[in-house]
């Protein structure tokens, strides 16, 4: 009788034995399977598996409700907000990075996936432009708007010193060949140089502006600087005095023949 019960003993042991095994092992494989991965925002969520992946997701519709204005868009039902958003730039102009979608009342990171949100065919989204990539580009305007303002300025002196520079040639090339001039005229010339050189100095530049700012200094300079060499250049030429010489002739003998009539 001893045997007998140690027997059913072991094999109600063996049978208890094999039915934990059995229960413990399906729940081990199945934390081998949950995997976790981390989003962009920080939330923690479910990895899609491989085996997702591969399957050829469809297209859904999105309505987009984005002021007054309203927009239908085709994407993948897998899709990212970000690429939902990459779409929305081609309809509405706006960055992704500008760009707020609210969805069921809850603004959605990029990095979330639509289906894993609840989003479905004719689902509907709305677009919010972010307000501080209104004021943004409220800066980036105005600070087109001054590198405008300071071109055209830097233009306009070009104009006036191409002008300044052709007389200061002339000035040049009529002391070479001698002739004195007024010193007037290039005390005058050196003086309307140096009021383009003020406007330049006035000239609030940035980027490509400031070299052209630059050179349009240096071109100033120069011609002032030639001015100051002509001035010295142009005292040491004599004056050339002009006499005129008259040349007298004889008056020719009057003999006048007188003609007799009856």
């Amino acid at each position: 009788m001893m045997k007998k019960r140690s027997s059913a003993y072991g094999k109600m042991s063996e049978s208890s034995t094999t039915t934990t095994s059995s229960t413990t092992k399906p729940r081990e494989e199945d934390e081998e399977e949950i995997k976790w991965e981390m989003r962009p925002g920080g939330m923690l969520v479910q990895k899609r598996s491989d085996n997702i992946k591969d399957v050829s997701a469809p297209n859904v519709r999105l309505r987009v409700t984005y002021g007054a204005l309203r927009h239908e868009i085709s994407v993948n039902s897998r899709a990212t907000f970000g690429e939902v958003k990459k779409v929305l730039t081609t309809e509405t102009g706006l960055q992704p990075d500008e760009q707020r979608v609210i969805f069921r009342g809850k603004e959605r990171e990029n990095g979330e996936y639509l289906d894993m949100c609840g989003v479905k065919d004719r689902s509907k989204l709305i677009l919010m432009q972010d307000p501080s990539s209104i004021e943004r580009r409220v800066i980036e305007m105005r600070r087109n708007a001054k590198i405008q303002s300071a071109h055209r300025a830097i233009s306009d002196v070009s104009l006036e010193v191409d002008n300044l520079a052709e007389q200061v040639s002339a000035i040049e090339k009529s002391i070479s060949n001698g002739v004195k001039v007024p010193e007037l005229q290039i005390t005058t010339l050196v003086e309307m140089l140096m009021r383009q050189a003020i406007k330049l100095d006035n000239i609030s530049a940035e980027g490509d502006a400031v070299a052209q700012k630059n050179l349009q200094g240096k071109r100033v300079q120069k011609c002032v600087e030639t001015l100051d060499v002509l001035k010295i250049s142009n005292a040491k030429v004599k004056p050339v005095v002009v006499t005129t010489k008259w040349e007298t002739f004889d008056p020719p003998p009057s003999t006048a023949q007188w003609e007799f009539f009856d």
